[in-house]
Parts: structure tokens; C-alpha cells; sequence
């Protein structure tokens, strides 16, 4: 079953900047997005489906979850992102894992799946719930839908001590909304396995915090990636100064106010596909 569903370009572009990014911002995420999917039975010897997986990361990450007797297929539209994809995963080593070029309401397989993940994918679709229930229908009864996505709440609390990065965090916020990104994914995701017909995800929200300098850079870099965005919508960013010095003044603030960074709040929802379908 195929829905329709107009997506919206992705916000932060597809630049080697933008790039270096996302493999940056994996490393902080890696370890949460594990234990979700080990939580939600992702395993050996699965069959998965990972959707707008960039880059890779979450497929590479996925890859050693079910092993080498487990299977993962990545898929994303843009072909050049996919061309480094399949470089990364053979730098790897990885011999599990394949991608395909599809937007995420078109994927089509003939055989079905045990799982289908995705990392920060919902949250830039204009009808999330469309698109699970779609996917829903790849998945074997009793597999597994589980998908990691962003809150921004905690992210405007936790800096609002740290001026500058409170500036940087507003400007953020305003132009990923501004450009149509859903900013409440606990709220969007539980309401899209509803709306798909499936049972009530099980839900956690994790704020990754602490005292790395990454901290720091994730805002800064995201900053960087948003900068055309913000100023397609007319925010003006000249209270942040000098783009070339903000990220040693984002990390000499925190550092002089003896505290912690953190990132956008993480929500993870999965559920499984009733042994019954037509319980859906």
C-alpha cells in the first residue's frame, strides 16, 4: 500500500558541510538509538528497512544489530547523499547492507520486512501518520516500527541560562518551524501509529546533556546548516555575532558558567504489527 504524501525539501540542505554534520551529530545519537532498537526487538538474523537514512549511519548501526545472517536496506531520495552511503558502509566492511533511491511513501518490496527504523525522518513530513501506515505495511505481522525523533522543548529549557546559546537556540527553533518541521514529535509520533491503525507505541523521551565540547559544535554546526533558512524567513541572526567566532564563545560561556550543553530531546516510539492484520 503506497500513500502519496508531498514532502518538503529537507531544511538543513545536502552540502559536504551539512555532511560532516550528520556524521558529527551520529556519534552523539548512536548510543541512544541503539538501546531503542534493542528495546524494541530489533535483533540477529532481522530483515530491515531503514528510511531517510542519509548518510548511513543508522543503517550501519542497524547492520551490527542483526549481524551477518541479518539483512538492511537503506533508502533516501537523494542520490549523491546515497553514492557516500554505500562508501561508508564499504569502508566498514559491511557486506549487509544495500540502499535504494526512493522517497520514503514509495518504497515497494516484495519481500517483507522484520523492522522498519528511522532516525530524525518523521518530523520533516507533512503527514507523518500517512507514511507509517504505509510503511506498516512492509512489516510482517508481529514486526517491529520503531523510529527516533525530536522534541525541542527541553533544548529552548536547557539553554535558556546560556544567553548566547539561548539566541542560537531560538533562531534554530523558529526556522526549522517556519519551514514546516514538526516540532513536537512525542505528540505527532504516538498520534501517527494511532492513525495507522497499529497499537499505542511504547515512548521514551532522553535529553542528551553533558560537558563535550560537541555539545557546543552540534549547535553551532546545525546553526550553520539552518543560516539560508533563516534568512529565506527573514530572522535576523546579528545578535549572534560574528559566525566565525561563535562556536569559542558558545563554548567559553558554558564553560564560564560551570555548565552543561544539551541537545534537542530525543523521542523514541515502537510497536508491532498485530499477528492478526486485520486487527489494524
Amino acid at each position: 500500500m503506497k500513500t502519496t504524501t508531498p514532502n518538503l525539501p529537507y531544511l538543513l540542505g545536502s552540502t559536504d558541510a551539512e555532511h560532516a554534520r550528520l556524521i558529527r551529530q551520529a556519534a552523539l545519537l548512536d548510543p541512544f538509538t541503539e538501546r531503542l532498537f534493542r528495546d524494541a526487538g530489533v535483533g540477529s538474523g532481522q530483515r530491515v528497512l531503514d528510511v531517510g537514512c542519509g548518510l548511513g549511519d543508522v543503517a550501519i548501526l542497524t547492520a551490527r544489530l542483526v549481524g551477518p545472517s541479518g539483512e538492511v536496506i537503506g533508502v533516501d531520495r537523494d542520490a549523491s547523499t546515497l553514492v557516500e552511503a554505500r562508501a561508508r558502509v564499504a569502508a566498514a566492511g559491511l557486506q549487509n547492507v544495500t540502499f535504494m533511491e526512493s522517497d520514503v511513501s514509495d518504497v515497494a518490496s516484495v519481500k517483507p520486512f522484520d523492522a522498519v527504523v528511522g532516525r530524525f525522518i518523521l518530523e520533516f513530513l507533512p503527514k507523518p501518520g500517512a507514511v507509517v501506515r504505509s510503511l506498516s505495511h512492509l512489516v510482517r505481522p508481529g514486526g517491529i516500527l520503531a523510529f527516533h525523533d525530536a522534541t525541542w522543548g527541553p533544548f529552548l529549557l536547557y539553554t535558556a541560562s546560556l544567553p548566547l546559546r539561548s539566541v542560537c537556540a531560538s533562531l534554530i527553533h523558529q526556522a526549522f518551524q517556519r519551514s514546516g518541521a514538526n516540532m513536537n514529535m512525542e505528540i505527532v509520533l504516538f498520534r501517527s501509529f494511532l492513525e495507522a491503525g497499529l497499537p499505542a507505541p511504547s515512548m521514551r523521551i532522553e535529553i542528551p546533556v553533558g560537558d563535550d565540547p560537541e555539545f557546543a559544535r552540534w549547535v553551532y554546526d546545525i546553526l550553520c546548516s539552518v543560516r539560508p533558512q533563516m534568512q529565506q524567513h527573514g530572522l535576523a541572526f546579528d545578535a549572534v555575532g560574528d559566525f566565525h567566532t561563535l562556536l569559542h564563545r558558545l563554548e567559553t560561556e558554558a564553560a564560564d558558567a560551570k555548565t552543561f550543553g544539551a541537545l534537542v530531546g530525543l523521542v523514541g516510539a515502537w510497536s508491532r504489527i498485530p499477528e492478526d492484520r486485520s486487527a489494524q
